[in-house]
């Protein structure tokens, strides 16, 4: 993890400070643009608190999903030492990311609701558990996304393309209620669309989620891990030869 610390932030200027700055920048992007165009968000009476509650939820599985992808390659010289494993590398990939993203979170929600005075009715469990289902997810994609990397070159650059446009249909912007039907129907097997409308339910106490489905989630999140794990344990001394 200190490996991890030192390579990610520690050699560029403001180091951590980044983490925070990025989603931060982001959001205030995002408010400004739409509070021009619409009178007042989806829900609430806040704009950043709106966009905050699906994109926060989105970039937690996104980095984790990603940096977990690329664990055995980023890490390749120190697997050659025996007492190190494939796992020791994804598990510092994932602990360090997951809590950089919920120290992020906390800061940015902090923030908007106390600072800047966004209402809205707190049910921390169901927060709790958007943020641990989007780091479950995370980790589930990204350790199969490890051995498929590993494996096949081609398929980082193949993933990059095919989920680039996830970050438009997993509900930043809009509400599931607020879609056609046809749209709905299509868009309901995108897990992200079920974390983000975990994560609205937790800020908002009006919000129906009738339609999420964490059984569905956790279901993608522990197939995808158990076969990546399977796969990793197989083949990782033929990575390392290579």
């Amino acid at each position: 993890m200190l490996r991890e610390m030192a390579t990610t932030h520690g050699r560029s200027p403001g180091g951590y400070l980044w983490a925070i700055l990025e989603p931060v920048a982001a959001l205030a992007i995002f408010s400004v643009g739409f509070s021009l165009l619409f009178n007042s968000p989806p829900l609430g009476n806040s704009f950043p608190l709106f966009y905050a509650t699906g994109f926060l939820p989105f970039m937690l599985f996104n980095d984790v999903a990603n940096k977990m992808a690329t664990s055995i390659n980023f890490s390749r010289p120190l697997l050659a030492y025996p007492a190190v494993t494939f796992l020791d590398a994804l598990i510092a990939r994932f602990l360090l990311n997951v809590l950089t993203h919920l120290m992020v979170a906390y800061i940015v929600f902090f923030g908007i609701i106390t600072v800047f005075g966004a209402r809205a009715d707190l049910d921390l469990p169901r927060i709790l558990e958007t943020f641990a289902t989007a780091a479950f997810l995370g980790i589930g994609i990204g350790t199969l996304n490890c051995y498929l990397m590993t494996s096949f070159p081609i398929w980082e650059r193949s993933w990059q393309i095919a989920t680039r446009p996830l970050f438009i249909i997993s509900g930043i912007f809009f509400t599931y209620d607020s879609m056609p039907r046809f749209a709905q129907d299509a868009l309901w097997y995108n897990p992200l669309l079920h974390i983000v409308g975990m994560s609205r339910d937790g800020f908002y106490g009006s919000y129906r989620s009738d339609y999420v489905s964490e059984t569905y989630v956790l279901a993608i999140a522990s197939s995808t891990l158990l076969l990546g794990l399977l796969l990793l344990w197989r083949h990782h001394r033929a990575f390392l030869e290579n």
